[in-house]
């Protein structure tokens, strides 16, 4: 059995894979000062409340945005199941074309994203990730990764505005009602919500404008399945995307 493992900026993302079944999809904070033993704890502790057992882990996959944390979790890892974790970076066969400034500092989460989409949808493909930050990727036939954008996520506007501000208070990310508010929350939540969805589909719109084509949209991440039905483009939601391009990046290397 397969433990996949996506550390990002603001939770860490783990599954356990058997042949081609995702058998659960779970999250944890990401947690800069936990130690390879406290993380070795929490990871086994997830792992085991579905069901898995150590001796059931028999291979492991790490992704990771945050090198200070990598070390820690993957030492907890081989603490926790005596497995060495394959570590997605520089190395690593992929079967992507990265076609970027420097292909070696292109995020792993991103690489990892436009593997998975390639197993499922025939490019050319636009993959939209709403995390900590909101990437969207571009993937041109027959496996290039062609570049992106980065931008704040939802989470990080939301943070910037009540922590600049003095009467603005914090708020919880839930669709709001009307685009127009009549409170200070309800305009809080609609600025944010729809104005990340504005600002999603007026990228889109630029991207398929300067690239002269179509692209099928593919979205992931925690705030997707909120911002989506804000968007006016049709964009398809994946939300193991991260887990089932870690599973095929393991398949390739595994030899």
């Amino acid at each position: 059995m397969l433990l996949a493992v996506d550390i990002g900026n603001t939770n860490i993302v783990l599954g356990c894979i058997r042949e081609e079944q995702i058998l659960f999809d779970a999250r944890m904070s990401t947690d800069r000062f936990c130690t390879a033993d406290q993380y070795a704890v929490r990871i086994r502790r997830i792992v085991s409340s579905y069901g898995v057992q150590p001796g059931d882990i028999d291979g492991c996959i790490v992704s990771s945005v945050v090198p200070p944390v990598l070390g820690a979790v993957r030492d907890g890892i081989v603490c926790a199941y005596g497995v060495e974790p394959m570590v997605v970076g520089t190395g690593l066969k992929t079967g992507l074309d990265i076609r970027a400034d420097s292909p070696a500092h292109v995020g792993s989460d991103r690489i990892v994203a436009a593997v998975a989409a390639l197993e499922l949808y025939a490019p050319p493909l636009l993959l939209i990730d709403m995390g900590t930050a909101i990437t969207m990727d571009v993937v041109e036939p027959p496996r290039v990764y062609a570049g992106g954008v980065i931008m704040p996520g939802v989470r990080t506007a939301l943070d910037a505005l009540t922590g600049k501000t003095a009467q603005l208070p914090g708020i919880s990310l839930s669709a709001p009602q009307t685009v127009v508010g009549k409170n200070t929350v309800d305009c809080m939540r609609s600025g944010v919500m729809h104005g990340t969805a504005a600002m999603i589909d007026g990228m889109i719109d630029r991207i398929c404008d300067e690239r002269g084509k179509a692209y099928t949209l593919v979205a992931t991440g925690g705030l997707a399945p909120i911002i989506l039905p804000l968007c006016r483009h049709e964009i398809l939601l994946q939300e193991d995307l991260l887990l089932l391009g870690l599973k095929a990046i393991y398949a390739r290397n595994k030899g």
